[in-house]
């Protein structure tokens, strides 16, 4: 399951992130590495940009980039 299929405030764990080495390492510096727990908690009105808490920030992330992004153990 990726990133983008979580539902408001559903919980899960970043499993694996499918990016090239330059968008990778710009998610890992805002925190976004595999372990963390992330948490949808907005959504942008058109649907395509969604807002995740990860380690106490809030991240907005496009959904061709949250689809790339692995996640397991979902819960609410």
């Amino acid at each position: 399951m990726s990133l983008c299929d979580l539902k408001l405030q559903d919980k899960a764990i970043i499993k694996n992130i499918n990016h090239s080495e330059n968008i990778k390492r710009r998610l890992y510096d805002m925190g976004l590495t595999e372990g963390a727990i992330v948490k949808l908690i907005l959504e942008s009105p058109s649907k395509l940009i969604k807002g995740y808490l990860i380690r106490d920030s809030l991240i907005a992330i496009r959904n061709c980039d949250a689809e790339k992004i692995l996640v397991s153990d979902i819960y609410g």
